[in-house]
């Protein structure tokens, strides 16, 4: 390497005198996190890096929110339940091997969260939309997308009726997109659990909602 391109090095100039080499700007370059895949913000996060931590939050929270809510039927609950899954995720991420993405560890902790949530408290109606603006079309299935408020609303009503984890395995799949063994292992049950409960959420839904078709 060129000695002028070593921090601390002096440079010698035209007229034979030395000068300081210039100063490093900045010890590692900036990084657009936004941009990053989601294991490369976990391992600068597991390094202490908290704004690359900062990014996780901004780019989980919204679908961890809605899971939660969808365990626990109450809207303020599951924020705060959320805010405890990310203080409990900061601690371990260090621990974290990639064995599973990092969606999953994250929706894996907040199912813990939730469930320690259920056992001390009894769930208040919910106050915003389980499915926000990812709602189903009336004349096709439960799955589709439209616009709506009504309709919107039948389906959390609908929802609002289900067993926790059958409403958590709907949401999960038909309004996050997760795949079934992911689904399974972030409620720690088995693929073919997950597809009984979806099958059932589905069915439930399509004969509660037999008025928009």
């Amino acid at each position: 390497m060129h000695p002028s391109r070593v921090p601390g090095v002096q440079t010698v100039g035209a007229d034979g005198s030395s000068a300081p080499a210039p100063a490093p700007r900045g010890k590692f370059p900036t990084l657009d996190l936004a941009s990053l895949p989601d294991r490369a913000l976990a391992a600068a996060a597991a390094v202490g890096d908290r704004d690359a931590f900062d990014e996780i939050v901004r780019r989980f929270a919204p679908s961890m929110t809605r899971f939660a809510e969808s365990m626990l039927g109450d809207h303020g609950a599951a924020e705060e339940v959320v805010q405890d899954s990310f203080v409990a995720a900061w601690k371990a991420i260090a621990g974290y091997r990639h064995e599973s993405a990092l969606r999953t560890w994250l929706f894996g902790i907040t199912s813990h969260k939730s469930l320690d949530h259920r056992r001390r408290r009894i769930p208040r109606p919910a106050t915003d939309h389980v499915v926000d603006g990812a709602c189903t079309d009336p004349h096709t299935d439960p799955s589709s997308t439209c616009s709506g408020a009504a309709f919107l609303l039948a389906v959390d009503a609908v929802l609002a009726t289900m067993p926790p984890r059958q409403r958590a395995c709907w949401v999960l799949r038909e309004v996050d997109g997760m795949r079934i063994v992911d689904i399974a292992d972030i409620l720690s049950t088995t693929p073919g659990a997950v597809r009984g409960q979806i099958a059932r959420a589905r069915a439930t839904l399509e004969a509660r909602l037999d008025a928009w078709s």
